[in-house]
Parts: structure tokens; sequence; C-alpha cells
């Protein structure tokens, strides 16, 4: 389904039955990158699966102003309105991770248990920040000038998917017909509006919230692992779970332990530690 947001349109998909889970993907990705472990997911949830601003079948303005977090925070407050939620599990990978986080962070109360994946909560630094922005700025400009084709070529070659080579080539056929499915004026805008380094630090905030926290990383990925711990350390009311043999994108990779997890976490109201656990 389509639901227009204040002059733009963002593309929904919902099914099964049972408390809502909201999915929030990747850079580059959409909402069929969670299809392998949806399923898991799902046994005990509702799952509504949410193509962010400037990918997949949503809309990709021209304004900066619509891909920047504040603004991404008021369209997922009107989507979980017209859809009548008032309270809901939100699971972010990457990119996605950082919009979840943003909106537990400005609207607690709609969020029962947050799962973020491969995520951070920002720079703390205004220096890490502007150097940010300058590389995100520059790439975007890449996009534009080059086309789908080379940063497709590129983006898959960066050394944080280096893990994903391991996958069947037909799973990385799959995935490469899908980010070239995405707009390249959507992809340069989302590195410029929501990029790392325009994105407000939470770091000071995460010792304030008081919600369930599901901290999932792959232990290759090196540099979201010790994010994780760092957040583990600070966050009232989390679980980190770090999976061997797994890189940045363990929903990809390892679709059914993801899933299994994930849905064990959703399901289980009881409250969690802060022990961190490995799989």
């Amino acid at each position: 389904m389509n639901i227009h947001v204040k002059g733009i349109q963002y593309y929904v998909e919902i099914s099964g039955e049972g408390f809502p889970v909201v999915l929030l993907h990747g850079f580059t990705g959409d909402s069929s990158t969670w299809s392998n472990c949806e399923e898991l997911i799902s046994k005990n949830s509702q799952v509504i699966k949410i193509d962010l601003v400037g990918h997949g079948r949503s809309s990709s303005p021209e304004a900066i102003e619509r891909y920047e977090m504040q603004s991404i925070m008021a369209d997922l407050l009107y989507i979980f309105q017209y859809l009548n939620i008032t309270q809901a599990d939100v699971v972010g990978y990457s990119m996605g991770g950082r919009v979840a986080l943003a909106f537990a962070m400005a609207h607690s109360s709609y969020v029962r248990k947050l799962v973020l994946e491969s995520a951070s909560p920002g720079l703390l630094s205004y220096e890490e920040r502007s150097n940010r922005r300058e590389q995100d700025q520059e790439l975007a400009s890449k996009i534009i000038e080059n086309g789908m084709e080379w940063f497709v070529e590129y983006w898959e070659n960066i050394p944080l998917f280096d893990s994903q080579k391991k996958l069947p080539a037909s799973s990385r056929k799959r995935i490469k017909e899908q980010r070239k499915q995405n707009s390249i004026k959507g992809l340069a805008n989302s590195l410029i509006g929501m990029g790392t380094g325009s994105q407000p630090s939470y770091w000071e905030e995460l010792t304030h919230y008081s919600g369930e926290v599901l901290l999932l990383t792959g232990s290759t990925d090196e540099k979201f692992v010790r994010i994780a711990e760092k957040m583990s350390e600070k966050l009232k009311n989390s679980q980190w779970v770090n999976i061997d043999g797994c890189g940045h994108a363990i929903h990809v990779e390892q679709p059914e332990k993801f899933g299994t997890i994930v849905g064990g976490f959703l399901s289980n109201k009881t409250n969690i530690d802060s022990r961190r656990k490995k799989h």
C-alpha cells in the first residue's frame, strides 16, 4: 500500500497478525531485503515493512530537508497514526537502525522493544560529523555523475560488505538487482540528508532511554562491534548478541539465525539483562 505524507509517498507492506513490528532497511535497501527472515519474525507479530524516503517504491523528492532525521521521524509518526498503531516493536538495520533509534528517542511511548542491527547513535564530535558530511557529499556527487551501475559496483566492493562475497552467486545477484532499482537522486539525497554526519548524535541520550533494546552485530564487523559494546554500557535495559562469522548485514548473511533471535526477543515478555551473548 502507499501512504501519502506531506506531499510524498511511502510504500508500506503489511503481513501477518499479532503485535506490530516495523522493519526499517539500510541504505540502498528496500522492504524486500527482509524476505528471508520475515517468516520467523512474523510468527507472533504483524510485520510492517516500510521503504524509507529515497528508496524502493517510496518517493525520492528533490528537497534535502525531506531526508533529514527530524523530517523522517515526523513521517514515521504520521504512518503509525495512519495505521492506528499506538505502540510497536521497531527493527532497524544500519541506516534504518539510526532512524529506529532516533524515533525511539523522540517517541518512546510508541516503541515497546527496539532492535538495532549494525547501527550507531551517530558521531560524537562536531569534527567527525563535519568530515563525514564532506565524504557523503562527495559520494553523492559521484553517484549523480557516474550513475547507478557504477555506484552499485563501488558499493558492493567496500570493505563493510566483504563477508557478503561468500554468499551464493544467486543471492549476490539478487542483492545487486535490488540495489539498482533505487533512484539515483534518492540515494544521493539520502547520503546528504540522513547520512551519519548529518544526523544528531544520540550518544549522550542513550543513558536516559529505558526501553528494551536488542543490539545485534556480526563478529567480523569490527567497527560496529566496538560501537555496540559502547552502546550496551550506556543503555539501561539492553542485550547485545554478537554473531560469530557474520558481517554487517546479519539478516542477509544468516537470515534464519537473525529471524530466530529477533523473533524470540520480540515474543519474550520478560525483561532482559545486559549480558553480552555470542551465537
